[in-house]
C-alpha cells in the first residue's frame, strides 16, 4: 500500500510540475524531471518528449540519435529567485538531409540563453522602467536587455507600411554637437514617424522616396519649410502632392530678419539714451502681443522702442499683419490679403520688408495651400521635443540604429504628468 501511494504521489508531482512548466513558463512538449535549489537559484531540469525528436530543417522523423548537449536557459523569475531551465538537447542524424543537427527547441531561439517568456517579460518591464533598471531588477547585463528591446523594435518598426500615407510633414532635428542632424518624416494622420534619415536636405530622404514609390502610396499633401531642397525633392518624387509651407517657419523666417534689422538699427544709433531704449527689445519684438507681460512693463517698453524708430515700427506691425494670413475665412480672402501685404511691404522702401515681400511672393501658392489642406509641421515639432527629451534622459545613445528605432516607436510612448 505504501509503495503504491508513493508511486502515485510521485506521478502526481511530475504531472503538476509539467503543468506548471507549461502554464507558468511556456514550455510545451517537455517532461519534468527534477527541481534543484542552489545559491538562491531555481533549476528545473526537463527532457524533450520523444515525439518532438525530428530534424530541425526538414521535420523528418527518420533520425538517429547522436548524443546530447546540455544547455541552460534563463526563464521567468519566481519572486526574487532566478529560474533556469536545464535541457539536454538531442543531436540527431537525419536520413533525408544526411546531416547531423540539433533538435529544435520551441521555447527559445537557439542563439540566445533565455526563453521567449523571459524576453516578453523584459519587454513588458521596459514599458515602465529604464533598461538599466530592468537589468538590475533581473540581475542580467545591460546589453542583454538592450538587445531584446532592439530586436523587438526592429521587428515592429524598422519597415513601417507606407501604402496608406496621405499627409506628411518633413523637417530636420539637431541631435548634437558638430552639426549632426536627422531628417524626420511624420505621418500626420497617425502621428507615427515613418522615416528617420541621416543628415539633412534632399539626400537624406532618398531611401524614403524609394520605399514610398514601391509602396504605391497616393500622398495628397506634404508640410515643409521653405527649404529649396525639400521643395524640389517633394515635387520630383510625389508630383501629385500639394506642397504646404508651414506657417510657423514663415513667421520664424520673418522674425529672424526682424531681429537682424533691429540689430542694424541699434548699431546705427549714436545717442546713448535712444540706444538704451532699443537695447533688450529683441524678444519683445518677437513675442506675440497677447503674450507680453504687463507686470514687467513689456508693453510699455515695446511701445517706447517703436515710437523711437519708424522703420522698426513698420516692420513690427507688418509682422502682426502677416500672422493674420492664416486666419482668413476662405482661400480667396487669404489670397487678396497676401497680395495686399506683398504690395505694402514691397513699396515700404525698407530693405528688410522688400526682401520679405519677394520671399512671400515666390512661395505664394504653398502658403495658400494651407486652405486646401490645413496641415503644418507643428505635430513634428512636438515629436522633435520628445526626441530631445528622450535623448537627454538617456544621456545620449551609442547605437545610432537603436536611437532611430526608439524614435520610430515614440508615438507609442506614454508620458506621466508629475509635479
Amino acid at each position: 500500500f505504501h509503495w503504491v501511494f508513493a508511486k502515485t504521489s510521485r506521478k502526481k508531482e511530475t504531472l503538476m510540475s509539467t503543468s506548471l512548466l507549461y502554464h507558468g513558463f511556456g514550455l510545451r512538449g517537455y517532461r519534468y524531471l527534477r527541481t534543484e535549489y542552489i545559491n538562491g537559484h531555481v533549476y528545473f531540469t526537463v527532457e524533450m518528449n520523444s515525439d518532438q525528436i525530428r530534424c530541425s530543417v526538414c521535420n523528418c522523423r527518420q533520425v538517429v540519435r547522436r548524443g546530447k548537449v546540455e544547455r541552460r536557459f534563463r526563464s521567468l523569475p519566481i519572486g526574487n529567485k532566478t529560474v533556469w531551465i536545464i535541457l539536454a538537447i538531442q543531436r540527431v542524424w537525419c536520413s533525408a538531409c544526411n546531416l547531423v543537427r540539433q533538435v529544435r527547441v520551441n521555447f527559445t531561439d537557439p542563439r540566445y540563453s533565455y526563453t521567449r517568456a523571459f524576453e516578453r517579460y523584459c519587454l513588458e518591464l521596459c514599458r515602465h522602467m529604464t533598461i538599466k533598471d530592468v537589468a538590475l531588477h533581473l540581475n542580467v547585463g545591460w546589453d542583454m536587455i538592450k538587445q531584446i528591446q532592439k530586436r523587438y523594435l526592429e521587428k515592429r518598426f524598422s519597415k513601417p507600411k507606407l501604402k496608406q500615407l496621405k499627409k506628411l510633414a518633413i523637417d530636420e532635428i539637431s541631435i548634437g554637437a558638430g552639426h549632426r542632424y536627422l531628417t524626420i518624416v511624420l505621418d500626420l494622420v497617425s502621428g507615427a514617424v515613418v522615416f528617420v534619415g541621416d543628415g539633412k536636405g534632399a539626400d537624406a530622404l532618398k531611401p524614403f522616396w524609394r520605399r514610398l514609390k514601391s509602396s504605391g502610396a497616393a500622398v495628397e499633401a506634404v508640410a515643409i519649410d521653405m527649404s529649396p531642397a525639400y521643395i524640389q525633392a517633394v515635387r520630383e518624387n510625389v508630383p501629385q502632392a500639394l506642397v504646404v509651407f508651414d506657417h510657423f517657419h514663415v513667421i520664424k523666417l520673418y522674425n529672424d530678419r526682424l531681429s537682424d534689422f533691429r540689430r542694424q538699427l541699434f548699431n546705427q544709433i549714436e545717442e546713448p539714451k535712444k540706444k538704451q531704449v532699443i537695447k533688450g527689445t529683441r524678444w519683445l519684438l518677437l513675442k506675440n502681443p497677447e503674450n507680453l507681460n504687463p507686470d514687467r512693463s513689456e508693453p510699455n517698453r515695446l511701445k517706447a522702442a517703436l515710437e523711437l524708430n519708424q522703420p522698426l515700427a513698420a516692420a513690427y506691425y507688418m509682422k502682426e499683419d502677416l500672422r493674420q494670413a492664416w486666419n482668413q475665412p476662405d482661400k480667396e480672402t487669404a489670397k487678396d490679403f497676401l497680395i495686399d501685404w506683398v504690395y505694402r511691404a514691397g513699396s515700404s522702401m525698407i530693405p528688410m520688408l522688400t526682401k520679405m515681400a519677394r520671399t512671400i511672393a515666390s512661395h505664394f501658392h504653398g502658403i495658400l495651400a494651407y486652405y486646401d489642406y490645413p496641415i503644418s509641421t507643428g505635430p513634428l515639432e512636438g515629436t522633435n521635443n520628445k526626441i530631445k527629451t528622450m535623448k537627454r534622459q538617456a544621456y545620449g545613445f551609442r547605437d545610432d540604429q537603436f536611437f532611430k528605432l526608439k524614435i520610430m516607436a515614440l508615438h507609442n510612448t506614454k508620458y506621466a504628468l508629475v509635479g
